[in-house]
């Protein structure tokens, strides 16, 4: 096939495979120049592989299978790894939670996959950036690098797209332009950090999920969360609890205590779901379940750029 028509695998699991829930978590929010989700819900995304850059359109038929057509040179690469990426080898026979609203709501979204994209650093830097901000922020943030850094995405896309830089080109940001982009001092030297580091984090992939956690948290700067986020999209597992977020142990509390939780109430409370704790957070969502009582206004957005 010619670069323009792109070349194309369909995949078949042995059970549902919800596709928009389980690509979601790729989508770095409204406008993601990385991702873009269509009028006919077809999902484009734009990555690197070992082998280059690749555009990667998804679309579901079946509920048990999903369709990709590819664009670039990393093309081969990632039709290869599909089944991979979306954990169609996962085996959730283990997963009978107690809980009546964890039980209902993986009852209503068997399909919900957990995510191995196996892209690390690509994973990484937008989590950094999500660290200790407004996530509305860290996503204008992202927008804007890459809009500023990144290379056009190959393929026909729906609309203009862009790669995520390369570790090369993020470790030679000026610290200015990270101030431009609203991105504190502390978390531009943890991504410039991580890109000095890019290909022994990499590695992560092949590890188990302990010693992957362990290998991402000797970037300074990247804790338990920042860790746990970046498993939850390249690394597909499962318990990649995000301890230290803001509002998950609260929202875990409410949803299934009718009561604040801290985090380290949380990690209790969670202990009997382990190895599939993310996943039971995952599916509270998708079900619409998770919530807490809004108490106040919310925080005010900080902006430095301008200071």
């Amino acid at each position: 096939m010619s670069d323009r028509n792109g070349a194309e695998r369909t995949v078949t699991a042995g059970r549902p495979v919800h596709l928009a829930l389980t690509l979601a978590p790729l989508r770095r929010g409204p406008g993601d120049p990385c991702h873009r989700v269509t009028a006919g819900g077809a999902h484009w995304h734009a990555s690197r592989t070992a082998t280059g850059p690749v555009t990667a359109r998804f679309t579901q038929g079946a509920p048990d299978t999903v369709t990709v057509r590819a664009w670039g040179p990393g093309s081969a690469e990632f039709l290869d790894r599909l089944s991979h990426m979306l954990c169609l080898d996962e085996d959730v026979a283990g997963f009978a939670p107690e809980h009546r609203l964890i039980a209902e709501a993986h009852r209503r979204f068997p399909g919900l996959r957990m995510l191995r994209t196996g892209q690390v650093f690509e994973a990484l830097v937008p989590a950094i950036l999500e660290q200790r901000v407004h996530t509305v922020s860290a996503h204008a943030s992202w927008r804007k690098l890459v809009g500023q850094f990144g290379d056009p995405a190959p393929g026909p896309t729906p609309e203009p797209m862009r790669l995520p830089p390369t570790a090369e080109v993020w470790r030679r940001i000026p610290s200015w332009t990270f101030h431009r982009a609203n991105v504190d001092p502390q978390r531009a030297k943890t991504i410039v950090l991580a890109a000095r580091m890019a290909d022994k984090l990499e590695q992560a992939a092949t590890m188990d999920h302990a010693a992957a956690a362990e290998r991402l948290r000797a970037v300074p700067g990247v804790g338990v969360w920042t860790a746990a986020e970046v498993a939850q999209r390249a690394l597909g597992d499962p318990d990649a609890l995000s301890v230290g977020d803001f509002h998950l142990a609260a929202m875990v509390g409410w949803t299934l205590l009718g009561r604040p939780l801290d985090d380290e109430a949380m990690v209790e409370y969670l202990e009997p779901l382990r190895p599939h704790r993310y996943r039971a957070i995952r599916l509270l969502q998708a079900a619409g379940f998770a919530h807490k009582p809004k108490f106040g206004p919310r925080t005010s957005l900080v902006d430095i750029s301008g200071i």
